[in-house]
């Protein structure tokens, strides 16, 4: 039997997901008369009938439905040779992808010990909305993030916890407390959470020092702050998480030393607290 070829599989899964010719069409970027050709063809290869097709609709047959599940892994299996050549290939480069404000100070000072290290790799840091993402279609091989969420598929390492503090104009009520509670913090009129995605630090410290917005985030955060914003321990919220992720595929090596290196830098740190050092 002739074997199928990639692009077949995209195109039906494409009009078996969308289960209308014109959105898969555009979804691929070809015209309607050509995909309806190369599916036609790839029902005859194949012997069976993928789709029932009327004037009205289009669904797919049991075949079909058996054939997009095997299609899916069989792209996704391609997705991850891909991505394996690419880690491969770059054995002495490691790109880090992580939220503009993760762990203000971290990152640097990791990077700084990182590259005394005799053998060290290149370096590039991509700073980006979603470094989770960076990591899934193989543009970075590590993501720093902060929290637990969102890491299917990829192996992860917790590098330490931050203890969460409120960040308040120096003349708010408040900011003369040596501690407060999310009570505190909740019932206040400026208080919004930064969980916005396009939230990011340099953004939270303009509209806290404006008087605009108090806010609380991980206690790294004030060494980025300035004269106009105090911070107060909250001492009822949850820690922070900072955490490494990377794919299962990403080559150890480079990763495994870049690991250590966070996990020995986050130890000393006044505003962190470390966890075990675990094997990457």
């Amino acid at each position: 039997m002739e074997r199928v070829e990639t692009r077949e599989l995209e195109y039906f899964v494409a009009v078996a997901e969308e289960l209308h010719f014109g959105r898969a069409s555009d979804r691929l970027g070809i015209a309607q008369p050509p995909l309806s050709r190369a599916i036609s063809r790839l029902e005859r290869r194949l012997g069976v009938q993928l789709f029932e097709r009327t004037s009205r609709r289009v669904a797919l047959t049991d075949a079909g439905t058996t054939f997009l599940t095997q299609s899916r892994k069989a792209l996704r299996a391609v997705d991850t040779a891909v991505l394996s050549a690419q880690r491969t290939g770059r054995p002495h480069r490691l790109v880090i992808a992580t939220r503009p404000g993760v762990g203000p100070g971290l990152l640097a000072n990791t990077l700084r010990a990182y590259r005394r290290q005799p053998g060290a790799a290149e370096v590039q840091v991509i700073f980006t909305q979603d470094p989770l993402q960076e990591v899934h279609t193989g543009t970075a091989d590590v993501a720093l993030i902060c929290g637990r969420n969102d890491l299917t598929d990829l192996t992860t390492t917790e590098i330490a916890e931050e203890q969460t503090v409120a960040l308040l104009p120096t003349d708010h009520p408040l900011a003369a407390r040596p501690f407060i509670t999310t009570h505190d913090i909740t019932t206040d009129p400026t208080y919004r959470p930064a969980c916005a995605p396009t939230d990011t630090l340099d953004q939270l410290v303009e509209e806290v020092s404006l008087g605009h917005r108090i806010v609380t985030v991980g206690a790294t955060a004030t060494t980025r702050t300035g004269p106009l914003i105090t911070a107060v321990p909250v001492i009822d919220a949850p820690t922070t998480h900072l955490v490494l992720a990377w794919h299962p595929e990403t080559p150890p090596t480079t990763r495994t030393s870049f690991t250590r290196t966070t996990q020995s830098t986050a130890a000393p740190h006044p505003n962190l607290l470390p966890q075990p050092a675990a094997t990457a």
